[in-house]
């Protein structure tokens, strides 16, 4: 669904009055931080948010910074741009000018990002009721830094997104500590303010994270050549109708537009280049950083798929976790990777005899009312034999920008490392608590629609940050989740500060769609449950995941669709661990009054 955006109902300020509210804002220079110690401002920096690549050219690694003694210090600016097609771009800008760098930290780092919101200011629409993390009050042009996918603490100036707001020149500061056993794989970054995540990622306001020395833990990547590709969608200029081969959205690979019919003058999609020398093989480590867009990724050879050999999902290194170490590589013809999902794989270059190799996604069904994901191309691949620093970051690149370093190759193995085994023996842990939560749509008279991440036995509500949690789960446990997609459109369900194994994909194919290749009995954070066929008689959708509270973190985080326009449209819910001697007294409480949340039933 192309649903209108929330920020579009907040009028925009005419230029001449924007421009002086933020002047006053910049004026005043206030902080969200508040003592002696508040961090000095970021400013803005000249001509931001660049997306100067064309169609066909050839795709390049971002830039990246690299920790130091145990700290990645970081500075940002948040910063827009309006592009031809009227687009609002939207950035993350460090003083030298890198957009959206690849921050790259080891298992144990702080990661410290100061952050300056220098986006024009709009109308502050909802109050955040105590305790606030920053300001109080949130609205279109307000920020936070969600970092996806890793195991780290909900709490204010970590990895907290309920209460924590960044408003228009105000400067923020996170310290983001890695644990010492964090898998070492691929996360991201972006915005996560309630109701602006679609606006803000569409944007390309994000960037990954890379937790370095998987080649210690798989040692199949020691020394290969690697290539982060990060895949955005954007609004296809003039929002033609989505049927066919016009997409709901259009995509980027590494900002490299990703041309399609609905583009004007465009009568068939245009891909991106991907270089590769003869023989080679290499290592792509995939982000679907897309809002809206589900991918589902093939390596063809002219149109005959090809083995892509899985090393991590996630995040999580394959086979890393239970097994004997290492675990083997999975091979796989297709991968699906919903929207914040990731994926890490070797492929081979193509031989020479090989008309046309491409890397693509294939069509997907996303379900009667769900957008139109057809069949594209990202990437054709070129064989030529050049530099490994041209090869990676373009003939004029270098490495000047990544401080020296260069992350074009993996490290080359030099001891097994067995000491990021976060998940070991999730499978085999006694369940404390089963649930059953489903996606829920629902129309109300104007034909507007409100999206649900409910808990079966509670009403359903849209999110709320203001609401109390949904779910109460107590550190140190395992519980089993059955998470249903009772709608005709698919979801993808995402828990922050932690991972799931994936026990079981159900009843997909009575229902039209296909099990998820590589994925049951992995560790993921983010899963897709395709869309019911509204048929009564048939059961609904499910996956039934083991999730894990037995690290350290407390406190309250939200699940939700990771389709953003449904995240900002309702679809999330909050969930607070609490230490085993507080859940115990609440749990003793209930019982008193006849609320007995008896293990094994829980909903």
């Amino acid at each position: 669904m192309n649903l209108e955006k929330t920020w579009q109902a907040i009028p925009r300020l005419a230029p001449g009055v924007l421009i002086l509210a933020l002047i006053q804002v910049c004026a005043v220079a206030r902080s969200a931080e508040t003592g002696d110690s508040a961090p000095a401002p970021v400013p803005p920096v000249a001509d931001p948010c660049p997306r100067s690549f064309a169609a066909r050219d050839v795709v390049q690694n971002p830039p990246a910074l690299f920790s130091s003694n145990g700290v990645l210090n970081v500075r940002f600016s948040y910063q827009h741009r309006i592009d031809a097609n009227n687009r609002e771009m939207l950035c993350f800008m460090t003083p030298e000018g890198l957009q959206n760098p690849t921050l790259h930290v080891s298992p144990g780092d702080h990661l410290i990002i100061t952050v300056t919101n220098n986006t024009p200011a709009l109308p502050l629409t909802m109050t955040v009721n105590p305790p606030n993390c920053g300001a109080s009050s949130m609205g279109p042009s307000s920020l936070n830094l969600h970092y996806h996918g890793t195991n780290t603490s909900p709490t204010c100036h970590s990895d907290e997104v309920i209460k924590t707001t960044i408003n228009s020149g105000e400067t923020f500061q996170y310290n983001v500590a890695f644990p010492a056993d964090e898998p070492p794989g691929l996360y991201w970054y972006h915005p996560h303010v309630h109701g602006q995540v679609e606006h803000a990622v569409q944007g390309g306001a994000n960037g990954v994270i890379v937790v370095d020395g998987i080649e210690n833990v798989q040692p199949a990547v020691s020394g290969l050549r690697q290539r982060l590709l990060i895949v955005r969608d954007q609004e296809v200029p003039g929002e033609p109708a989505p049927v066919g081969n016009v997409p709901a959205w259009d995509v980027t690979l590494n900002y490299v537009p990703i041309l399609s019919p609905g583009d004007p003058g465009v009568t068939d999609f245009v891909p991106a280049s991907l270089q590769m020398q003869p023989e080679e093989r290499q290592f792509w480590r995939v982000s679907n950083s897309c809002a809206d867009t589900i991918l589902d990724l093939q390596y063809v050879f002219d149109g005959v798929p090809q083995t892509m050999q899985l090393v991590g999902i996630d995040g999580v290194p394959v086979g890393s976790q239970d097994s004997t170490q290492p675990g083997q590589p999975i091979r796989v013809r297709h991968f699906r990777l919903p929207p914040a999902a990731r994926v890490e794989f070797i492929v081979a270059a193509p031989p020479a005899s090989v008309q046309l190799a491409q890397l693509i996604t294939r069509g997907v069904d996303t379900g009667p009312i769900g957008d139109n994901d057809p069949q594209r191309p990202l990437a054709t691949i070129k064989l030529v034999d050049v530099g490994d620093a041209a090869l990676v970051h373009g003939a004029a690149a270098g490495v000047g920008a990544n401080q020296g370093r260069d992350d074009g190759r993996v490290g080359v193995f030099s001891a097994f490392n067995p000491h990021q085994r976060r998940f070991a023996g999730l499978s085999s842990a006694p369940v404390a608590a089963r649930r059953t939560l489903y996606f829920d749509e629902k129309d109300d008279a104007s034909g507007e629609t409100t999206f649900f991440m409910a808990a079966e036995g509670q009403p359903e509500q849209p999110f709320d940050p203001n609401a109390p949690a949904s779910i109460v789960a107590t550190q140190g446990t395992v519980e089993e989740w059955t998470v249903e997609n009772r709608t005709g459109e698919n979801h993808e369900f995402h828990v922050h500060q932690l991972h799931f194994l994936v026990e079981s994909q159900n009843d997909f194919e009575i229902n039209g769609a296909h099990r998820a290749p590589g994925i049951t009995g992995q560790y993921l954070d983010t899963v897709e449950v395709p869309y019911w066929d509204q048929n009564p008689s048939h059961p609904f959708p499910n996956v039934k995941l083991l999730v894990d509270f037995r690290g350290p973190d407390i406190g309250n985080f939200v699940y939700h669709c990771h389709i953003a326009e449904h995240e900002d449209k309702g679809m999330m819910s909050v969930i607070e661990v609490r230490p085993p001697a507080v859940a115990g007294d609440s749990a003793r409480g209930m019982q008193a009054i006849g609320a007995s949340p008896a293990v094994g039933s829980l909903k």
